[in-house]
């Protein structure tokens, strides 16, 4: 079986960011980059499809700068076969775009199946992987918490509100990852070794364009200072006061 993993570097949770000069991206400087953590339930399941079939081979694509090598790497280190670093120094580049690109590149390579993380942890849209189904005309099973690998066809478990569904799609499909899916394995010093000797191939693509243009950015306003309205019983009316007048949740 071919698997394939769209992955994308982001901006560590962890990191402290600030708005760029443009006032339109984040400014670089001192920030931390990672393979995107729900990118790594897809490449942990796709790895653990292929060990429990016994055969094929795993894939990571990535659209990104081309100093994001680091993260391709990681991939490469968990196990994956070999990877495409499709270089993109765009620095806002928008879900539509992404979608495109990939769906092109992806149109070239052999594939039974195609995985994504349910969404980058930097933007938190959802959308490149539908996107990328709907160009290729593929069934798409978002947010999977579970999946299983049939002949010819994948059955998927989804969180809903107030449970799960079970979804049955034919391959070849998209599905996107969600947290729960699997636990990621670490990178072993071998497995980290072996990546660098892995094949990491960089392949051209024709910019579409963006389809959407950031006109501004800015962090979210400060919260309040806390307020100590007193101690024991007597403090009772007036914290129920406040959060009925100014806070509104009563």
């Amino acid at each position: 079986m071919r698997i394939i993993v769209c992955i994308k570097r982001v901006p560590s949770t962890e990191t402290r960011v600030r708005v760029g000069p443009d006032g339109k991206t984040l400014d670089p400087a001192d920030v931390e980059y990672i393979l995107n953590p729900y990118d790594e339930y897809a490449v942990e399941e796709a790895l653990r499809i292929k060990e429990a079939r016994g055969e094929g081979e795993v894939t990571v694509i990535c659209l990104g700068p081309g100093n994001g090598t680091k993260e391709i790497r990681t991939a490469l280190a968990m196990g994956a076969d070999k990877a495409i670093h499709l270089v993109d120094e765009s620095r806002d580049r928008d879900a539509w775009s992404t979608a495109r690109i990939l769906a092109e590149a992806l149109k070239g390579m052999e594939k039974d199946l195609v995985l994504f993380g349910k969404q980058g942890v930097d933007f938190d849209q959802s959308q490149v992987g539908p996107r990328v189904a709907a160009l290729l005309g593929w069934g798409c099973v978002t947010g999977a918490v579970k999946l299983e690998i049939g002949d010819g066809k994948l059955t998927a478990e989804r969180e809903i509100e107030g449970g799960r569904e079970v979804v049955e799609a034919p391959l070849p499909a998209v599905v996107t990852a969600q947290k729960g899916l699997n636990e990621p394995r670490y990178a072993s010093l071998k497995g980290i070794m072996k990546a660098k000797k892995k094949p990491l191939e960089e392949m051209a693509y024709e910019d579409p364009g963006k389809g959407m243009e950031i006109v501004s950015m800015s962090l979210p306003p400060e919260r309040p200072p806390g307020q100590v309205l007193g101690e024991g019983p007597e403090a009772v009316p007036l914290l129920v006061e406040k959060l009925k007048n100014e806070a509104k949740l009563l």
